[in-house]
C-alpha cells in the first residue's frame, strides 16, 4: 500500500509539473487577442517554437515565475557592467526589460551583434559588448542549488557528529546521502583509481553531487527550479576543465611517459605519431565530457518542453484531435519527467565514473 502512494504521489506531482510548464505557453495559443500577446508570438497568431523552447533553456538578465491575472511576476536582477568609457554600472533589470535603453546600455535586439546580451549603445549608434558580470537566471540559480547542496552536506556533518554510529543508522535524507556516497566512492572512484582513491574523492564527489543537484532542480518547473544549468555548456566547460586539471597536472611519471615516450615500436617513435594521439587525447577526453553533459539535459528539456507544446499547436485544429493529442502529451510528458529523473542521475554517474577513469590511467604504476 505504501508502495502504491509513493507511485500516485509521484504520478501526480509530475502532471503538475507539465501543468506548470503549460502555464509558460504564450498567451497566442489560449485564443488572447493579438495584440495582446508577449513577443513569443508570430505575426500570424501561431505559437513560435524557437523563440517558445530557446527561451525557456537560454539565460536572461530576469526570471520569469509565472503569470497571474494577466501580469507576469518576475524577479528582477542586479545588472553589472564596465564600460571602457564611463566605469561600472549596477542597476535592476527592470530598467531593460522592455528593450529600453538604460544609462547607455540595452538589451540587443533580434538581427544585431551579440543578440540577446546586453551592449553599450555608442554616442555614433555603435554597438560595444562591455564588461558583464551580472547575476543572471543561471547564476542565481547556481548560487541557489549550491547553497542547497552546501546545507545538505552540513547537515549529514551535523547528524554524524551528534549521534553514535555504532549504535544507530542514519535515516531519512542522511541515509540516502550516505547511500549515494557509498555507492560512488566504493562503486567508481575506489575501483577506478585505487590506492590514491581518498586523495580525488572529494572532488569527484563534489562533482558528482553538484552535477545532480542541478539536475534535479533542472526538472522542477517552478521557482527556484527550472534554470538549465548542466544544459549550459559554460558550466560544463568549467567541469571538464576541473577533471582535465585533475588528470593532467597530478599525474605521475609512468603517465607522462607512456604520452610522451610510449613503449612502442622504434619506427613509430622516429616520428612521433603516437605521442601526437597521445596529446590530442588529453584535449579530446575532457571535450567529450564537456559535450556529453551539456547535450543530453539540453536535449532532455528540449524533448519536454516539445511534448507540452503539443497541446497548444494543435488547439485550433478540432475538439476531437486536440483532446486525442493532449491526452497522448500527458501521458508521454509524464513519461519523459520519469525518464528525466532516471537522466539526472545517470549524467551525474557517467561524468564522475568517466572522471575517475581518466585520473586513474594518471595514476598507473608500472608494476600494476
Amino acid at each position: 500500500m505504501k508502495t502504491f502512494k509513493y507511485i500516485a504521489t509521484l504520478v501526480v506531482l509530475l502532471c503538475i509539473s507539465l501543468a506548470a510548464r503549460a502555464q509558460d505557453i504564450p498567451a497566442e495559443a489560449t485564443d488572447v487577442p493579438v495584440e495582446e500577446q508577449p513577443a513569443a508570438s508570430t505575426q500570424e497568431g501561431e505559437l513560435d517554437m524557437n523563440e517558445y523552447i530557446f527561451g525557456h533553456i537560454g539565460d536572461a538578465y530576469d526570471w520569469h515565475i509565472t503569470t497571474i491575472k494577466g501580469k507576469p511576476v518576475v524577479i528582477h536582477l542586479p545588472v553589472i557592467v564596465r564600460s571602457k568609457t564611463s566605469g561600472w554600472h549596477v542597476f535592476s533589470s527592470r530598467h531593460i526589460e522592455e528593450g529600453e535603453t538604460y544609462e547607455g546600455f540595452r538589451i540587443a535586439r533580434e538581427g544585431e551583434k551579440h543578440e540577446g546580451k546586453l551592449v553599450e549603445v555608442m554616442p555614433d549608434g555603435s554597438l560595444v559588448k562591455p564588461l558583464d558580470i551580472s547575476i543572471t537566471k543561471n547564476v542565481f540559480a547556481l548560487f541557489i542549488n549550491s547553497l542547497l547542496l552546501v546545507w545538505l552536506v552540513l547537515g549529514c556533518s551535523r547528524w554524524y557528529r551528534n549521534h553514535d554510529v555504532l549504535r544507530e543508522a542514519p535515516k531519512g535524507i542522511v541515509g540516502v546521502m550516505e547511500m549515494m556516497v557509498m555507492m560512488v566512492y566504493n562503486d567508481i572512484i575506489k575501483d577506478a583509481i585505487g590506492k590514491d582513491a581518498d586523495r580525488y574523492a572529494p572532488y569527484l564527489l563534489t562533482a558528482f553531487f553538484f552535477i545532480f543537484i542541478n539536475n534535479l532542480m533542472g526538472i522542477v518547473p517552478f521557482f527556484p527550479g527550472g534554470a538549465n544549468i548542466t544544459g549550459n555548456i559554460a558550466i560544463t566547460l568549467f567541469l571538464a576543465v576541473c577533471t582535465f586539471l585533475a588528470v593532467n597536472l597530478f599525474g605521475n611519471k609512468h603517465y607522462w611517459k607512456e604520452i610522451l615516450w610510449p613503449d612502442v615500436p622504434v619506427f613509430l617513435k622516429a616520428f612521433p605519431l603516437m605521442p601526437i594521439i597521445e596529446i590530442i587525447g588529453m584535449f579530446t577526453k575532457p571535450f567529450s565530457l564537456m559535450v556529453r553533459l551539456f547535450a543530453n539535459i539540453m536535449a532532455g528539456h528540449i524533448m519536454l518542453l516539445g511534448v507540452v507544446a503539443v497541446v497548444f499547436l494543435t488547439a485550433q485544429m478540432g475538439a476531437a484531435l486536440n483532446g486525442g493529442l493532449t491526452i497522448i502529451a500527458v501521458l508521454f510528458g509524464v513519461f519523459m519527467d520519469v525518464l528525466e529523473l532516471l537522466v539526472a542521475f545517470l549524467q551525474a554517474y557517467v561524468f564522475t565514473m568517466l572522471s575517475s577513469v581518466f585520473i586513474g590511467l594518471s595514476r598507473q604504476h608500472p608494476e600494476e
